[in-house]
């Protein structure tokens, strides 16, 4: 299934999308694309309903695809190329932090470029839905904990992650720095999150291709990791870690965003996603 969140900021309403082509009203089914309705037993209520007798809804927006997210966890440096283009070395274990889910925001909605910034940054990211509680789990049952998947824009303000004390949060948590979706795609329709190609484009200019082939730590790996030092509950969000080809790599200069610009990107069989930047006006 691809499940959406559509409609106006703080009203968006959950959908599905139909085999012909229309979006339907869930909201009848779950209350919202969060927490319980994301379990086995949540998405298997939507999956038995009789779609066409759904009310069809006007694609006026994609929200996020999650609402009330809990957690959204990030794993940095998890493409060997891309930690080679950082300058920093693979990981002997998964690098973990957190983005603030005040950065949530819809697929197509604008990026704002902080205060202060000079080095807003993009990356391109398979992001993981969780669906089942996971405490101590092994990699062998950790895809059965995953709801779906979805396209996430890690975006960044480099200089705040990394020429400030303290821990990347600082650069990875502005207002607009966590596009997710259009889409939830259930676990069911990705048979293997490890061989999905992912790509981002900036001014129509292909700056990322990549695929989930190359990561460090695969998606199976990640979440049995990640439930060693917190427990997962249905909503939290993953996002997995981004390949080459983000600004701060550019040689032999970085290229960094600035108002004005256009950001497109995807994942395979995910959807896609269209921003725009713009300066801080708030």
């Amino acid at each position: 299934m691809k499940l959406a969140r559509i409609g106006h900021k703080r009203a968006e309403r959950p959908a599905i999308l139909h085999s012909d082509g229309t979006y339907r009203d869930i909201s009848g089914l779950v209350p919202d694309l969060a927490g319980e309705s994301l379990t086995d037993t949540g998405l298997a209520a939507i999956r038995s309903a009789d779609l066409s007798a759904l009310p069809v809804l006007d694609p006026v927006r994609f929200g996020p695809c999650v609402g009330q997210v809990g957690k959204f966890i990030c794993i940095g440096l998890n493409y060997a190329d891309h930690a080679a283009e950082s300058g920093m070395q693979v990981p002997p274990e998964p690098v973990v932090f957190m983005k603030a889910t005040s950065a949530i925001t819809g697929p197509n909605d604008n990026v704002r470029i902080p205060k202060g910034s000079q080095k807003t940054d993009w990356e391109v990211e398979l992001g993981v839905v969780i669906g089942k509680e996971a405490r101590y789990i092994d990699e062998s049952e950790a895809l059965d904990h995953v709801a779906g998947y979805c396209v996430v824009n890690d975006l960044s303000e480099r200089a705040f992650q990394t020429e400030h004390a303290g821990q990347w949060v600082k650069g990875k948590s502005a207002d607009t720095f966590g596009p997710i979706g259009p889409w939830l795609v259930t676990r069911d329709e990705v048979p293997d999150p490890q061989n999905l190609k992912l790509w981002l484009e900036v001014d129509g200019k292909r700056v990322q291709n990549g695929s989930t082939r190359t990561m460090v730590y695969g998606v199976a790996f990640t979440v049995a990791y990640l439930s060693r030092f917190m427990s997962l509950q249905p909503g939290d969000i993953i996002s997995t870690g981004t390949p080459p080809g983000v600004g701060m790599g550019f040689k032999p200069d970085p290229v960094y965003l600035k108002e004005g610009q256009t950001l497109h990107l995807g994942v395979e069989g995910l959807g896609e996603q269209t921003q725009k930047t713009i300066a801080w006006n708030g």
